[in-house]
């Protein structure tokens, strides 16, 4: 990892990446605060808005909660009408969850200022420059996933 006083291009923007985390963290904390919700429960609408409807069993492994903290989570989307439980067409005896409309317009509403002045501000960049971004940030989620598996598959840290 480069260090703090790294000036090369690679440095600075690894120097960023911190920041970055750590402001989207403290917006999806106050967003889910907002909702009466909690962090976890964000993740799971994304899951539900960009994969559809999912068992319990599906969301737990997108969220990486146990079937007990899943159970949890989602008692309290379906509290805050974030979600509804529904037949699996397929299958009658599963429970798919979806999210309503309501919880997506929602959480849709508390990202739109920061949506609209993101995409004002991607307007300057040429298709090229966005087709490098879009690759950065695929890289960066893939190593994050990446580095997430290892970190669960380790020991903890005896230090605690």
């Amino acid at each position: 990892m480069a260090g703090a006083d790294d000036e090369t291009a690679v440095g600075k923007v690894l120097a960023a990446l911190p920041d970055w985390g750590n402001v989207t963290s403290q917006l999806n904390a106050e967003v889910a605060r907002r909702m009466g919700v909690a962090l976890s429960d964000l993740d799971c609408l994304h899951a539900l808005n960009r994969h559809g409807p999912a068992t319990a069993a599906a969301l737990a492994k997108h969220v990486g909660l146990t079937s007990g903290s899943v159970s949890r989570m989602i008692d309290r989307l379906d509290a805050a009408g974030c979600i509804e439980r529904v037949r699996d067409p397929g299958d009658r005896r599963k429970v798919l969850i979806e999210p309503t409309a309501e919880g997506l317009d929602r959480i849709r509403a508390y990202y739109a200022g920061l949506a609209a002045c993101t995409r004002d501000e991607l307007a300057d960049f040429t298709d090229e420059e966005l087709d490098v971004v879009l690759r950065f940030i695929h890289l960066v989620r893939d190593n994050t996933a990446d580095e997430l598996t290892r970190l669960r598959a380790a020991a903890p840290d005896s230090r605690r």
